[in-house]
């Protein structure tokens, strides 16, 4: 059943289902139709008496009989089908010159006169001899050719026959309806002519329709919703996640919204660093591993040349400096950072920078980071950073030592803590969670440019890299590390990695790879 494509399903059915209705309506049952509608059928005795009824006290029949208990009716015949009716049409025999009769159960008709035409060539249809009459209680009308919409009505005095035993109608009993009798050769149903209503309302056919397209909407959005949640292709089983701790947000959130929609997967997230994931993934490859299986996230590549492990490209991630707000700086040339990490500037106020009087106080990630690889390898060019000196990152850790402080956090978040609670530190963290504390840090511009795609799409910004993720091997497509996978990279998961400051990799010019342009090569900043 899942793979029953109902949105193109109720497509189909919204399309169809009117253009079906219209064919049946216009092409079938309004193909040939002759109508009638009864517009008036009232009696001509005033139920208030008046001294203003005038003629009405006055209606005569052709004999000169005063007319005891008259009455008026309003006949309307029309053309209410999709095709032109000719005189020919009529069910009636050739010889036969009238096309309909009109009866008046208990009543005679004391005079007829045709009172509207809707089109004036109709006129000669009711000349002498062609058909047009009265008869006692009926009235004989000819078969008068009528086009699409075309009408005539007809104004019809009549008196009441007293029933049986000389009564007459009671005041207020109405009159028994008019008979109709006629038909038109091929017209609907056996031909007949039909009763039709007024127009001024809205059809109930017309109703139904909407109403029916109303309903396909609504059913197209509850599938469209549900398809959002169904798109995951869910797996069973269990996934530990390791390696980048700068992903780690990413992380938390995608196995959240996956475990929402597929509560038979079970995940652990022990992130540490890119590195050691990698390390972990390829020992327990090697040692033909029988637990839950692993994904290796990784900033960038890893070191690891083992080609068992099996990278994928997730997203195309920016990373910042950042600094405590006490260091008074805001934006950092490539030559400037080599020299403070490098411990050649020890005080904020150097004129070289022309920050803050604090002591510079330099927070690093530890030896296997990824974020802090990528520091190395975009920022200060491939070169190392020296060994830390201090575990609080305030104070040295041996006395006599000589030298900016510098420490080492072991993820990005302790990174930013430390970097918030030492006056006049600065580490590095990717955007995301950078971001998230921006109110209490300096988010540090490189070349006078702030960490945006646009910047690094133009080799302007250095400090970014791809996110991988890494597998021990292929992975069968039916495991809940494919599906996870494809979870990170279908439109959920592409929010999530949005939202917390990455690009899909295949919103990028190259997808593939996951860079925005051709490697970049930043230039210096003077």
């Amino acid at each position: 059943m899942d793979s029953i494509p109902w949105d193109v399903i109720l497509a189909i059915f919204g399309v169809v289902v009117p253009i079906v209705a219209a064919l049946y309506e216009f092409v079938l049952v309004g193909r040939k139709r002759l109508g009638y509608r009864i517009q008036m059928d009232t009696t001509a005795t005033d139920t208030v008496h008046s001294e203003h009824a005038g003629a009405l006290h006055q209606l005569r029949q052709g004999n000169g009989t005063l007319l005891v208990d008259p009455s008026f009716v309003l006949l309307r015949i029309e053309n209410s089908g999709a095709i032109n009716i000719d005189s020919n049409d009529y069910a009636v025999l050739d010889d036969d010159k009238v096309g309909i009769r009109v009866n008046f159960p208990g009543r005679t008709v004391a005079g007829a006169v045709v009172t509207e035409l809707s089109d004036d060539f109709l006129r000669p249809s009711f000349a002498e001899g062609l058909g047009l009459g009265v008869r006692d209680g009926v009235i004989e009308l000819p078969k008068v050719p009528l086009n699409r919409a075309a009408h005539y009505k007809v104004l019809a005095a009549l008196e009441a026959i007293p029933e049986d035993g000389g009564r007459r109608r009671r005041e207020g009993e109405a009159f028994e309806a008019p008979r109709i009798v006629g038909g038109i050769k091929g017209g609907v149903g056996s031909g007949g002519i039909q009763e039709t209503k007024s127009r001024t309302g809205t059809p109930i056919q017309a109703v139904s329709l909407v109403c029916f397209l109303v309903l396909v909407i609504i059913a197209q959005f509850i599938v469209s919703v549900s398809g959002t949640e169904s798109a995951v292709d869910c797996a069973k089983g269990e996934l530990t996640l390791i390696g980048s701790t700068a992903f780690r947000p990413v992380l938390d959130d995608a196995v959240g919204e996956y475990r929402t929609t597929c509560p038979d997967a079970d995940f652990t997230i022990e992130t540490e660093s890119s590195g050691k994931g990698a390390i972990r993934l390829n020992k327990v490859g090697e040692d033909d591993y029988e637990g839950p299986d692993l994904l290796a996230f990784s900033d960038g590549t890893v070191s690891d040349t083992n080609p068992m492990l099996v990278p994928r490209p997730i997203a195309f991630s920016l990373f910042t400096l950042v600094a405590n707000k006490e260091a008074g700086v805001a934006n950092l040339s490539m030559e400037q950072i080599t020299r403070l990490f490098n411990g050649e500037i020890a005080n904020w106020n150097d004129p070289s920078v022309g920050g803050s009087d604090r002591p510079v106080h330099l927070v690093d990630r530890e030896g296997g980071s990824g974020t802090r690889g990528v520091f190395e390898e975009r920022v200060l060019g491939g070169g190392g950073t020296a060994t830390d000196n201090s575990e609080d990152c305030k104070t040295y850790t041996h006395e006599g030592t000589k030298g900016v402080i510098r420490c080492r956090r072991g993820s990005t978040e302790d990174v930013l803590n430390a970097v918030e609670d030492t006056p006049g530190a600065i580490g590095y963290s990717e955007i995301g969670l950078a971001k998230a504390h921006e109110k209490d840090l300096t988010l540090v511009s490189i070349g006078n440019q702030q960490a945006s795609l646009e910047a690094a799409d133009q080799g302007v910004y250095p400090f970014w890299e791809t996110e991988y993720a890494y597998t021990y091997g292929k992975v069968s497509a039916d495991s809940l590390t494919a599906s996870f996978l494809r979870y990170l990279t279908n439109e959920v998961g592409k929010d999530i990695v949005r939202d917390h400051g990455h690009h899909p990799c295949d919103e990028l010019e190259k997808p593939v790879v996951c860079r925005p342009v051709e490697e970049p090569t930043p230039t210096p900043s003077p």
